[in-house]
């Protein structure tokens, strides 16, 4: 048993050396052929592309954890902002158009978890049906609005909600981004919640004997994550100064691959926080550096497609070793 945890610890540890040397390599690469990469400027950019990413990963990462998915993320993340859009622009407070838009994702996340936990379904094909539900309610209310995105008639508190700095220095999505990672460290390594999660990602049948409700702790990640994904939309749209039904395509692969990267089994039970975090950092430095350079968009996503496959590689080598 001792030697089994040893080589684990080793393996993880491995492979967080192996993505802080890719991190390093790309920074090395992108300051010699951007020379605008190492402008303060660029560097707040990268960390507001990689907010949305490892807010709604920090929870996915858990999700993973139990061998569960979630592909909505990207469209209950659009309609959140269309619908926080549309009631602001139509004289809702701004304070309680924030709170039902939260609860509209706890909506979407209930439905995951009752077609996934209660129902069974497997969860790519139920949250693939979320995913295209939230998209397409998106787009409805947005031309029951009159045009294709909500942009004419915003208040000035919608835009200042997003754009507002802590301290006159920090974007807010930034400190929600390290408040995320903090409560969900905190979640992984010391309160029992994370501990059933390994628990269910190692052997789901043996956690359902011992007692733990395998059901509960699958849904209440699910809704957990709507939450989240709800509240990106909020801080995205009103950073942006609009709210658009197409935004967050493909956000859910961004989160995927960031988890994958960092070390979290597809198979379930092993992974982190940190080294999702080092997966997040990985695909926003990539898209940065491609963005800094006039890379297409299409080549973009040829990229994205490699990292995600390279991420498999790269753990299946270092487990393999083990």
């Amino acid at each position: 048993m001792d030697k089994t945890i040893k080589t684990l610890f080793a393996q993880v540890e491995l492979q967080k050396v192996v993505l802080l040397g890719i991190i390093a390599a790309i920074t090395i690469l992108l300051s010699i052929v951007s020379p605008n990469f190492f402008m303060v400027s660029n560097f707040t950019n990268v960390l507001l592309q990689v907010a949305v990413i490892i807010i709604i990963a920090s929870a996915a990462n858990l999700l993973m954890i139990t061998t569960n998915f979630d592909l909505s993320v990207g469209s209950v993340l659009a309609f959140s902002g269309i619908i926080h859009a549309y009631m602001c622009k139509h004289g809702i407070p701004i304070g309680w158009s924030i709170v039902i838009t939260c609860a509209g994702g706890i909506v979407w996340g209930a439905i995951n978890s009752l077609t996934v936990g209660v129902l069974n379904i497997n969860p790519v094909i139920a949250t693939m049906g979320t995913m295209y539900a939230a998209r397409g309610f998106a787009f409805l209310i947005a031309r029951w609005d009159g045009g294709a995105n909500i942009m004419t008639g915003l208040p000035m508190e919608f835009v200042n909600f997003g754009r507002n700095l802590i301290f006159g220095k920090i974007p807010l999505a930034i400190l929600f981004t390290a408040l995320a990672i903090a409560i969900f460290m905190f979640i992984e390594k010391k309160t029992i919640l994370g501990r059933f999660v390994y628990a269910i990602g190692g052997n789901a049948s043996a956690a359902k004997l011992s007692g733990i409700n395998v059901v509960g702790v699958i849904s209440l990640l699910y809704i957990i994550i709507g939450l989240l994904s709800a509240l990106c939309g909020v801080l995205q749209a009103s950073r942006v100064g609009l709210a658009a039904p197409n935004v967050g395509r493909d956000l859910e692969f961004d989160v995927i691959i960031a988890i994958v990267l960092g070390g979290t089994s597809m198979l379930g039970g092993e992974g982190s926080t940190f080294g999702m975090i080092l997966g997040a950092l990985i695909v926003g430095l990539a898209a940065n550096g491609l963005n800094l350079n006039g890379v297409p968009y299409f080549y973009q996503t040829v990229v994205k497609g490699l990292l995600l496959i390279s991420a498999v590689l790269i753990d299946q080598k270092i487990r393999n070793r083990g």
